[in-house]
């Protein structure tokens, strides 16, 4: 007896040398990283909104009439999507303090962000995903109002911060209870993030427009072998554009994809937006080469009517009965 007794303290101690090193101290701080990621993506928030009222001030005495009044509409939109993120922040760590209260049970909530690392590590990425969104957006809108930047990038940079958050809801839904009343508040605060997101996409596009001059299209003394020539030219760069395009949506599919593998967040979750079903993608309509109009009804010839089935005779020519139609 003694002899099988023997070796079971040792057999009791290497579940302890089998697990990875440095883990209880990994996982021991992975509570103090959610809240430390929430407040810097507060103090990130916070930090956007004071930047954007130094570049209103600024603009408001560098630049006079239409571009004064574009980088205004450009700002306010960003100002009112930070407020948006700030609310989403707030509902997103009370919904945070109601679940560790009510799933930690005895354990501290150090242990229960312990026992649920990964759902753990997947709310701190999002955070940290919806502070840097901001960040970008401010320093993307700065160079906008300065010129020297490109108003595409303040766009994408509206895209992500809605994506973001989206991943942040998906992160918070996975432990949240169906019918809790501060799940519905984040959610709330999600939706309101995307229309605020899509004002500032709004008002960038109809900044772009003002402001960009275009040249007219005069195409009055040019030939007709030469209208072709530069329509052929035209349809072949348009061909080539959406080869390129196509194979940049792959691309940022692949990147996409690699990002959320890396995030730790499934794609199904973040697909979701706010326990809606996500919008179908749209395809892009194929392009239509030179399309034939239609005659109008006087140009259309008269209808033939069925060759009348009589029997030919020696000498004898058939005649067609045309049927002339009043329009």
């Amino acid at each position: 007896m003694a002899q099988l007794l023997a070796p079971l303290p040792l057999i009791l101690v290497q579940p302890f040398f089998l697990r990875p090193k440095g883990m209880d101290i990994r996982q021991g701080e992975l509570g103090d990283l959610v809240d430390k990621e929430m407040a810097a993506t507060s103090a990130a928030i916070e930090e956007a909104v004071r930047r954007i009222d130094e570049m209103m001030n600024q603009a408001r005495k560098d630049t006079s009439g239409v571009k004064l009044e574009v980088n205004e509409r450009i700002l306010y939109s960003c100002t009112d999507l930070m407020k948006a993120i700030r609310m989403l922040v707030v509902a997103s760590t009370d919904l945070q303090k109601e679940i560790v209260e009510g799933g930690r049970g005895g354990a501290s909530i150090r242990e229960f962000y312990a026992r649920n690392s990964r759902w753990t590590e997947g709310l701190i990425s999002a955070a940290k995903a919806v502070g840097w969104g901001a960040t970008e957006l401010v320093d993307s809108a700065d160079k906008v109002v300065l010129h020297t930047g490109k108003y595409e990038e303040l766009i994408v940079c509206s895209h992500e911060i809605a994506a973001s958050t989206a991943q942040l809801v998906a992160a918070s839904k996975v432990k949240a209870d169906r019918s809790s009343k501060r799940l519905g508040v984040l959610q709330q605060a999600s939706r309101h993030v995307n229309e605020m997101a899509a004002k500032v996409v709004a008002s960038t596009k109809t900044g772009q427009e003002n402001l960009e001059d275009k040249d007219p299209m005069d195409f009055s003394g040019m030939s007709l072998i030469k209208l072709k020539k530069e329509e052929m030219e035209s349809q072949v760069k348009v061909l080539e554009l959406e080869t390129q395009l196509g194979n940049e949506r792959l691309r940022l599919g692949e990147l996409r994809k690699k990002h959320y593998d890396l995030a730790g967040v499934p794609m199904e979750q973040v697909s979701e937006r706010n326990g809606d079903t996500p919008s179908p993608v749209q395809q892009p309509r194929p392009l239509n080469m030179s399309p034939k109009p239609s005659k109008p009804p006087l140009g259309r010839k008269p209808m033939l009517s069925q060759k009348p089935n009589i029997p030919s005779k020696p000498g004898k020519y058939l005649a067609f009965f045309v049927n002339f139609q009043l329009y």
